[in-house]
């Protein structure tokens, strides 16, 4: 499996009401009718609304405020969720995934999102219906589980089988909504049962409480205080790529299962799995699906990414690829980054109007004018930084400055070349009347624009400072003498029929030395005559050499014509355009690669314009003879928090190897507690905490990697979370290295080379930072492999939050034993290396004490109170062994706005344990 969800963490407001859940309409029908013979139970929403989230100041950000949801069409759903033998039955011919069940009759479960759309897609076909998701490509785990879906999108128009929405579910759920009387922590023993075996086995829709949690449809995003209709969730999942589980599982606590909850403790991702999570299907389409994003605004339409970050590293030869448009539906400039793993379009809200945008040569800013190719007037120039906030805003005081192209010059200044009108050129003395500019731009400020010659050449000026070209009807050069440049140069019409000029437009020199000179036409005979047939306008993308000679032309896709075409920033035979339909509108952004004509699809929706990309594959790695698509490779699109967190500890290790002597290993609360920035000088250390986590994960994290390669190691510290050690070692129980590994070609590399315990290569570090970025992923500022919240909300005083029950493996002791004997495993490792071990319980809320739970994730009391006697007698039999209690049974010192929540210290809390870890290891030196 890739990475387990773990326990949902939200409070239970225990009334549950229409106000809360969802109200019916006047409508003669009733909001369900159940066929039986289907096991679909179709809903008559009519007008009914389905409430979303809370107003609880309990609730988490995502889940507040509440938000109302209006459904005006009928669909129909599950009565429970599909089933182990149901699943197996349709996808084990599909894609070789059979699921291991003990009945037919459980959930299936230990799913990802994407195998769930798919048997709703095979569900469809099977019943020869067209499929509601469409994508180009899969990729599956080596257990056949698809961990990703290319060019994923989902087409809510089409009537077929698919996930229900999110407010689907909940005006299901809403209607027989009881925890006390569901598959939960106090009665399931702990383990999946059959759909419909409980007290709500007579309801339309079973097991909507407990049991299994179940996917949705949706994307996770923010909610407003408002009413939507036939709202479908958010255009994508942001820069993590969130999605929604719904409805708790045999292992939550009751009261830990709200209506309005939408996840877990962990990220949610699309490629996460876990034994307690299943789906059900629903069936209709959406008429007027509307998305809302993370601006609050609603629209019936949203840009789908069609290419993944694997597809660019395919086609380019690196992650590191950034593309930005204009999205002309609200005017915004808008991007996506490729190298961060989990894809997301990004706008930039303004008020400004966008366009022509092109990014800086360093890939961190981004230029763009008000002014459009081919009309005349007053256009203002902006820089801004190339991130959400678009922040850093520059504008240029000139006049007028239109269609901005970035330069380095040889003196290495860079600068920002500019036209002063951009419109029709085809009359000469108009033309002539027209001028381009230079500006240099350093430390975010425009110098002193300088005026380079008469005319508007915006398509471009060569490295050489020999060719510049221009089109806005006719396609113009200028041509600098042998020896001279450009500011004694002759202007000359390159495109023509003889002596007659004919139409060109969206003019682009190329920017990798070759001056090559990419435009459409109107179908001219010119570029008849060199394609050999007649072609519709804008139907071919021409190349012209640098003397204006056609050397090639490509086919646009069927039923599709080019516009915006423009070379690519940082790599060679490539351009970027869009792809307009047969009724005009801009509906696509493809990449075009000269080598082989071949043409990508980027991105669709409604109206894109004026695409630029970049491309930094620039990789400093020299004599080395490594696997480049293995080395550094431990991390794939759309993985779950917890692979990124690795792959950030994987580049950690191997850029701080020969530095580390304090190494930091376990779960979330060492991850957030322990800072190694505020350690004395005299230690260096890194945090290599990873969530989800198992003692028995840090333990062959240890073995296999940091005792092998961190030479100047003396000091581990290693989080006891004994609360959670009833994980069994596997990967069912948060121990990526058991199995989960083998999805990564870096790990699987790793293994077949001994974990490199002979010697480490060089070039792999380089190798791990090319690979996708994991920044985006981490959702906190960074403090060497720390995460520090700022968020400091304390805990909940009347009634902690305890997810797990504490009795739940009383049968099971032998579970918590184990962990004991990996603990007791690093500190032999470790003593056998002079390396001391620093066993550490981290505080939690101290009103677990008026409960019969450790804490968080259960653990009777009396259980945690031997546990704490054997760390003891280990620090007294080992030398090498020092058993720190910051928790101390619930009487610790740490005070509540210390800490994030019941069991995680804030970066306030952090600096005071971090300050008493300093002063212990001192006393050690």
């Amino acid at each position: 499996m890739l990475i387990a969800l773990l326990f949902l963490s939200i409070s239970f407001l225990a009334a549950c009401s229409n106000s809360v859940g969802a109200s019916a309409s006047h409508d003669e029908k009733p909001f369900f009718e159940k066929d039986s013979s289907t096991e679909m139970v179709p809903v008559n929403a009519g007008n009914a609304l389905a409430v979303l989230g809370t107003n609880s100041d309990l609730a988490k950000v995502n889940e507040r405020p509440q938000m109302q949801v209006s459904l005006n069409y009928e669909f129909s759903m599950g009565q429970h969720e599909v089933t182990c033998g149901e699943f197996n039955e349709l996808m084990k011919t599909f894609s070789g995934l059979e699921l291991e069940c003990d009945h037919d009759s459980l959930p299936a479960t230990n799913l990802t999102f994407y195998d769930a759309v798919l048997f709703a897609n095979e569900r469809s076909k099977a019943e020869r219906l067209d499929t509601v998701y469409s994508y180009s490509g899969a990729i599956f785990d080596n257990e056949r589980h698809c961990t990703n879906l290319e060019g994923f999108v989902f087409h809510p128009e089409v009537d077929a089988y698919r996930l229900p929405t999110e407010a689907e579910w909940v005006l299901a759920a809403v209607q027989n909504w009881n925890p006390q009387n569901a598959w939960t922590a106090e009665n399931s023993d702990y383990k999946l049962h059959k759909v419909c075996g409980k007290a709500d086995s007579t309801a339309k829709f079973c097991d909507m409480v407990g049991n299994a949690m179940e996917w949705v449809n949706d994307w996770l995003g923010g909610f407003r205080d408002t009413t939507l209709s036939n709202y479908v969730g958010a255009p994508d999942g942001g820069s993590l790529g969130q999605r929604i589980v719904k409805g708790g599982s045999f292992r939550n606590a009751a009261s830990s299962i709200t209506l309005y909850g939408r996840g877990d403790v962990y990220t949610v991702t699309s490629s996460t799995r876990a034994d307690y999570v299943g789906f059900r299907i629903a069936k209709g389409s959406i008429p007027s699906a509307v998305w809302m994003g993370t601006d609050g605004k609603a629209a019936e339409s949203r840009v789908a990414l069609l290419a993944s970050s694997a597809t660019m590293r395919s086609v380019m030869g690196t992650y590191k690829v950034k593309l930005v448009f204009r999205n002309d539906l609200s005017g915004n400039l808008a991007y996506v980054d490729y190298s961060g793993g989990i894809l997301s379009v990004v706008e930039i809200l303004d008020s400004i109007e966008v366009y022509h945008p092109e990014i800086s040569p360093d890939g961190k800013r981004v230029a763009f004018c008000t002014g459009l190719e081919g009309v005349s007037g007053k256009s203002e120039l902006y820089v801004r930084d190339l991130n959400a906030d678009g922040s850093n805003l520059v504008k240029l005081k000139v006049e007028s400055a239109a269609i901005p192209r970035w330069r380095v010059l040889e003196n290495g200044d860079t600068v920002i070349v500019y036209v002063t009108d951009a419109g029709n050129n085809k009359d000469e003395t108009s033309f002539k009347s027209t001028s381009t500019w230079q500006v240099k731009f350093s430390n975010g400020k425009f110098g002193t624009p300088q005026k380079l010659f008469d005319g508007a050449y915006h398509g471009g000026i060569s490295e050489d400072n020999t060719l510049a070209v221009t089109g806005a009807r006719l396609l113009r050069a200028r041509i600098a003498k042998k020896g001279s440049t450009l500011t004694n140069a002759r202007d000359t019409i390159w495109y023509k029929d003889g002596v007659n000029a004919e139409q060109a437009c969206n003019v682009s020199l190329s920017k990798d030395g070759s001056k090559r000179t990419a435009f459409l036409d109107f179908g001219g005979k010119t570029g008849r005559a060199f394609v050999g047939k007649s072609y519709a306008t804008h139907e071919r993308l021409l190349i012209a050499d640098s003397t204006g000679t056609l050397q090639m032309s490509v086919a646009a896709p069927s039923g599709f014509t080019f516009d915006h075409s423009e070379w690519a920033t940082g790599a060679e035979n490539k351009v970027v355009a869009t792809l307009t339909n047969v009724n005009g509108a801009h509906q696509k952004v493809v990449l075009v690669d000269l080598a082989d004509s071949s043409v990508v699809d980027l991105l669709e929706g409604d109206e894109l314009w004026h695409p630029s990309l970049w491309v930094n594959g620039a990789m400093s790695v020299v004599n080395v003879v490594l696997d480049k698509d293995s080395a550094g490779f431990y991390m794939r699109e759309g993985d779950a928090w917890g692979v990124a967190l690795m792959r950030q500890n994987m580049e950690l290790l191997w850029q701080y190897k020969d530095s580390v002597d304090v190494a930091v290993v376990g779960s979330s609360r060492s991850m957030f507690s322990t800072m190694p920035s505020l350690m004395s000088d005299d230690f260096f250390m890194v945090n290599f905490s990873q969530t989800p986590n198992s003692i028995h994960m840090s333990k062959d994290f240890l073995d296999l990697y940091l005792f092998h390669h961190l030479k100047k190691l003396k000091y581990v510290i290693v989080s006891l979370d004994f609360d959670f050690w009833f994980k069994m070692g596997d990967e069912e129980s948060d121990n990526f290295f058991q199995n989960t590994y083998r999805s990564y070609p870096g790990y699987v590399y790793d293994k077949n080379h001994n974990y490199w315990q002979d010697g480490y290569p060089e070039g792999l570090l380089e190798y791990t930072k090319n690979d996708l970025n994991v920044e985006p992923y981490l959702q906190f500022e960074t403090d060497r492999g720390a995460l520090l919240e700022y968020f400091c909300g304390g805990w909940r005083v009347d009634d902690p939050l305890v997810e797990v029950d504490t009795t739940a493996f009383d049968s099971q002791l032998y579970l918590y034993e184990n962990s004991l004997n990996s603990l007791i495993g690093i500190i032999e490792s470790a003593q056998n290396r002079g390396v001391t071990v620093i066993g550490v319980v981290f505080p939690q809320n101290p009103y677990y004490k008026n409960t019969g739970s450790f804490g968080r994730y259960g653990t009777r009391r009396s259980l945690a109170e031997k546990y704490i006697s054997y760390f003891e007698e280990l620090a007294s039999q080992y030398s090498n062994f020092i058993f720190l209690d910051e928790n101390k049974m619930g009487n610790h010192e740490y005070r509540a706005e210390l800490f994030a929540d019941e069991d995680h210290l804030c970066v306030e809390g952090a600096k005071v344990f971090s300050a008493k870890l300093d002063s212990l290891l001192r006393t050690l030196k």
